[in-house]
């Protein structure tokens, strides 16, 4: 299969610098032109509705405790090998508010299957009875906690409203009752809801929506929500179908009869991309080498790009012009694989955000911030997963306005580039080497400093920047991301690894 190399423009100069004896890449970061930009919000994340609510959510991989549904108060509808009892998370707590600003600005996505059918306790009577239809209450004091939250570490709100037969009216049509409620509460305690989807993943039996809803049906319902949103919140983009489908039009729900039924209503085309069921869900764990084969392969991390060509050719029918976000992704849906928390997922993370940059979605929403295995914080005390750090490099770094890239027969390297973050002129260079054995080597001529993550073994829950281990300091203090000096020379990159380079003074003319 062809490899497919994006985000990085480059040159593979003829003659010793590609010959079997060299075969580094030459790279000219001053001539490489502009393909486009992202949001500068770009890189933005999730926290679940029932996180902030407390309930039940995908149980994380190391909690070892034998699961019991009396104990987890898991209903007996669900597995409780698949789901535990979360508390509120704690918005508050500094330690997530300084991690999670230092990754802003960003979107704040407050949304997931359980908002479909939580019911907005606008009294914050959170003990009274919820009414039929629902499964959990958003209180008052909660909501303000996420916009405090927000506001704080620079996030701007994204959601989506209750959707299921709770919401619903005569003929089950939706009623826009606890919708108006939500953006009322939310003007008053002095937030905006900047993006919404009407619902999450409405192509999904799982979300609560009434028995046989059908293409039809959410025709009918976004008929309803579109002019209630207008109405009620006109500064807010309506996003949509913010389905996780990636197929044709053969089932009732697919992604293109929802399309058709909405109309051209949507001022952003949404979707959600995971790349595999995790274990808890397809109750088949693949053994540690075909793990790890796969991980870091080209199939898997191309995955995404399969999706994005698939919903910009449905914006390209139904929304011509109008820009794509992913409003949820991870390596793997229901709470992430076994190996979601540590340094191999950190290669698909990044890709990831180097891939569609360079496709020019405009949002990439990771699920989640800190919840189950595949958030970028352990849950419990909000530690920093080498995800984490990655993404803490991305935002330091890659600016948004994306450069060309060419294509490199190099099999397992991966190379992108945008405008440095800060500095007029300068370039930032992602390198991706899967390898894990050989290393990769590029040459360029200028002065660069080099950020490169590694870790004693992929599977490790502890990173390396430049041979340091990355670690909160006293009182939470983040580490300073310092630099390497590199010379205008050729520049090996280590066998699975993830560096970036700053070239400050490349003078790209297209970074002025």
């Amino acid at each position: 299969m062809q490899r497919v190399l994006i985000g990085l423009a480059i040159a593979i100069l003829c003659g010793p610098s590609t010959s079997a004896a060299d075969p580094s890449i030459a790279l000219a970061p001053a001539t490489m032109a502009r393909v486009g930009s992202v949001d500068e919000r770009f890189q933005s994340y999730n926290i679940e509705m029932v996180e902030v609510t407390g309930g039940h959510f995908w149980r994380p991989y190391a909690d070892r405790r034998k699961p019991s549904s009396k104990a987890d108060r898991v209903p007996s509808s669900r597995d409780p090998a698949m789901y535990a009892y979360r508390k509120p998370i704690d918005l508050a707590n500094p330690r997530l508010r300084k991690l999670a600003a230092a990754l802003g600005p960003a979107y704040l996505r407050v949304s997931g299957t359980w908002a479909n059918t939580t019911y907005f306790d606008d009294i914050n009577d959170s003990a009274r009875a919820l009414p039929p239809g629902f499964s959990g209450a958003l209180t008052r004091s909660q909501w303000r906690g996420v916009i405090d939250f927000a506001r704080e570490v620079d996030a701007r709100l994204v959601t989506s409203f209750a959707t299921g037969v709770g919401a619903r009216g005569a003929g089950g049509i939706w009623t826009a009752t606890q919708a108006e409620k939500l953006i009322a509460a939310t003007r008053s305690l002095g937030g905006n809801i900047a993006a919404a989807e009407f619902m999450n993943e409405p192509d999904l039996a799982i979300g609560g929506a009434p028995a046989g809803y059908d293409a039809a049906r959410f025709g009918r319902d976004i008929a309803v929500f579109e002019p209630f949103l207008r109405r009620a919140s006109p500064d807010t983009i309506l996003l949509g179908p913010g389905t996780v489908s990636a197929g044709g039009s053969g089932d009732a729900l697919g992604s293109e009869k929802l399309l058709t039924a909405a109309g051209p209503v949507f001022d952003a085309i949404s979707f959600h991309y995971y790349g595999a069921l995790s274990p808890r869900c397809s109750k088949t764990v693949p053994s540690a080498a075909a793990r790890d084969s796969k991980a870091l392969s080209q199939d898997w991390l191309s995955g995404i790009e399969r999706a994005a060509s698939f919903y910009a050719g449905l914006r390209d029918r139904f929304a011509p012009g109008k820009p794509l976000w992913i409003t949820e992704t991870a390596d793997a849906a229901c709470g992430g694989n076994p190996w979601s928390s540590t340094f191999l997922d950190s290669f698909r993370y990044i890709d990831t955000l180097g891939r569609m940059a360079k496709r020019q979605v405009q949002v990439v929403m990771h699920n989640t911030l800190a919840a189950s295995d595949y958030g970028l914080l352990e849950e419990k005390d909000f530690t920093p997963r080498p995800s984490y750090w990655a993404a803490l490099l991305w935002r330091k770094l890659m600016g948004t306005i994306v450069l060309d890239a060419g294509s490199a027969a190099t099999p397992g390297l991966y190379l992108y580039a945008h405008c440095l973050r800060g500095k007029a002129g300068g370039v930032a260079l992602l390198a991706i080497n899967t390898d894990r054995v050989a290393p990769r080597s590029l040459a360029f001529s200028a002065m660069a400093r080099r950020y490169s993550l590694t870790a004693a073994k992929l599977t490790d829950t502890r990173v390396r920047l430049n041979g340091r281990e990355l670690k909160l300091a006293a009182n939470d203090e983040l580490p300073v991301l310092q630099g390497q000096p590199v010379a205008a020379s050729r520049f090996d990159l280590a066998p699975a690894s993830i560096t970036f380079l700053a070239i400050a003074d490349a003078a790209n003319p297209a970074c002025k």
